[in-house]
């Protein structure tokens, strides 16, 4: 790793850490447990901002970003079930359908295979399923 490129991916790690830290003041402390009640769910405005319009001006869009990130989870075998929730959530905030992550996720079976899609949908579902809860009054 050159010297240049070695200081280019220290402040984008410090730029990170502090985009993290403001977001959430409790990442100081981050400790690794229970992911998803540390990171809340951000509004599409706010995605598009960061992710869509930031680093990316005028490529993807925040939910295309979500789903791109939803198939590399899965593909990894489903293997980070909080990054995925969070995704899932955050896609589905940046304006993807449920019929969209499930395609999304039934796609990368060709690569991650049949249990990596099973463990994604199955998480996918759980997403579903509390957002539904939550939208009724039943578990919020």
């Amino acid at each position: 790793m050159s010297d240049a490129f070695q200081k280019m991916f220290q402040q984008m790690m410090e730029q990170g850490q502090e985009m993290a830290r403001s977001i959430n003041p409790a990442l100081e402390n981050f400790k690794g447990f229970d992911f998803a009640k540390m990171w809340p769910t951000m509004s599409k405005d706010m995605m598009e901002m960061w992710f869509g319009n930031t680093f990316n001006r005028e490529g993807l869009d925040a939910k295309t970003r979500l789903l791109l990130t939803i198939a590399g989870l899965t593909v990894l075998g489903a293997q980070a079930e909080a990054q995925m929730k969070i995704a899932i959530r955050h896609a589905v905030e940046a304006g993807a359908t449920q019929r969209e992550i499930a395609e999304t996720i039934y796609q990368m079976s060709m690569f991650g295979g049949l249990p990596a899609m099973t463990k994604a949908l199955e998480i996918a579902q759980s997403v579903f399923d509390e957002a539904g809860k939550n939208e009724t009054g039943d578990n919020a």
